[in-house]
């Protein structure tokens, strides 16, 4: 399984995304100040996630994400994927 995710930093106010085969070990790595393009937002929260059957898939959607670079879409994606987990 392949994960797209999204993290936030509360003190960079910042989104970071991107795509992973272990996203406890990717997110891990994030919050050790092992990526350069996120050492300085530490600590991030996971606040998305989508699995995709194969790495294809998942850099597609990713690729898809980026390319918004619109913080208000990337806040619908996020309050989307809660509601669909509770029901709403």
């Amino acid at each position: 399984m392949f994960y797209v995710y999204i993290l936030f930093s509360v003190v960079a106010d910042r989104y970071y995304i991107g795509q992973t085969s272990n996203l406890e070990q990717r997110l891990e790595r994030h919050n050790k100040g092992e990526n350069r393009y996120t050492k300085f937002g530490i600590p991030w929260n996971l606040v998305y996630k989508e699995g995709f059957e194969t790495r294809a898939e998942a850099m597609d959607r990713e690729k898809k994400l980026k390319s918004s670079k619109n913080r208000e879409y990337l806040r619908r994606v996020i309050h989307t994927s809660r509601n669909e987990l509770k029901g709403n």
